[in-house]
This record gives structure tokens, C-alpha cells and sequence, in this order.
């Protein structure tokens, strides 16, 4: 086994889980969206974000966090937000998707996983008691500067979306 070695002074074989940070500028990136174009979190400064990381199209849970999402979306956006979903899902399924429950917003397609790895969403898992590499639901808040305000891990959806509303309106004052 080849060991690297680190600064903080880890043992090799050992992983560790670095979490991204609230009040630090969050990581740049371009990707393919639902609106046929490319996005990049660039193009979005001077209005709030909502970056969402949800693990797979049209399951019960990514369904209701995205219709929610969907409800509210004329709120955030009086309150100067652009929200964003991401999966590692094609553009293809992104788009029945967002056909299927008429989404109004873009759905970001992330297949080759850097733009998860980037915001630090994607990782061990368990489910049944079986452990997979899968995406874990979080929700990034970003300012109009491009810095992170809040971060939302291990996301429950019911009122997630809602939550976040409130939360912009409380920074937005």
C-alpha cells in the first residue's frame, strides 16, 4: 500500500470526512442544465441560491423535496433566489423528471460526480444494512457574493423547502 502523507498527521489507510463551512466562498463550478445550456454558479452572483443535492429523479422523497421546491418558487424568487437541484442523474432523466411534475426551475445534471465531490455531498451511505457510495442529502444557501450561508445536512423533506424559505426571509430582512 502506497501512503501519502498529511499535514494533520493521519495513518495510512485512514479517510476522513473534511466538511464544507459556512462562511466560506463556495466552490466554483460549470455543469449541465435542464435549460440546455451550461451553468455555472458564477453567472448567479448578485441573487441568492439554493443548491440542493438530492440522490436519484423521481424517487418518493427527491420528488417531494423538488416539488416543494417547485411550490414555493415564486416566493423565493421575490426574495431574489434562483434555486438549483443535483443529482448524478443524466439530463435525460432530469428532463422527464422535470417534465413529469413540471418543474419550473433547472435541474443540474452531475454524471461524472465533481461538482458532489466539490461540495462534499457525496459519500459512504447505509441503507438496510448495506453500505454504498451514494449522494447525502444537502442543501446549500448562498448569498449574492457567491459565500455559503447555511448548510443543511442529512436533509429530512417534509418542510425542508419551507425551512429554507424561512431562513432566506430571516437573512433577507
Amino acid at each position: 500500500m502506497v501512503c501519502h502523507l498529511l499535514k494533520i498527521g493521519l495513518k495510512c489507510g485512514k479517510t476522513i470526512n473534511i466538511k464544507m463551512k459556512t462562511n466560506t466562498k463556495a466552490p466554483s463550478f460549470t455543469i449541465q442544465s435542464t435549460s440546455g445550456e451550461n451553468y455555472s454558479l458564477k453567472d448567479s452572483i448578485g441573487k441568492f441560491v439554493v443548491l440542493y443535492f438530492y440522490p436519484k429523479d423521481d424517487t418518493p422523497g427527491c420528488t417531494i423535496e423538488t416539488n416543494d421546491f417547485n411550490k414555493l418558487l415564486a416566493k423565493f424568487k421575490k426574495l431574489d433566489c434562483e434555486v438549483y437541484g443535483i443529482s448524478k442523474d443524466s439530463l435525460k432523466s432530469h428532463d422527464k423528471f422535470k417534465d413529469k411534475y413540471k418543474i419550473k426551475f433547472d435541474l443540474l445534471a452531475d454524471e461524472d460526480l465533481k461538482v458532489l465531490k466539490k461540495y462534499k455531498v457525496w459519500g459512504k451511505k447505509k441503507f438496510m444494512g448495506r453500505e454504498f457510495m451514494g449522494i447525502n442529502r444537502t442543501t446549500f444557501l448562498i448569498d449574492k457574493k457567491g459565500k455559503i450561508l447555511k448548510i443543511w445536512e442529512n436533509v429530512k423533506v417534509k418542510d425542508h423547502a419551507k425551512e429554507v424559505l424561512e431562513t432566506l426571509k430571516e437573512i433577507s430582512k
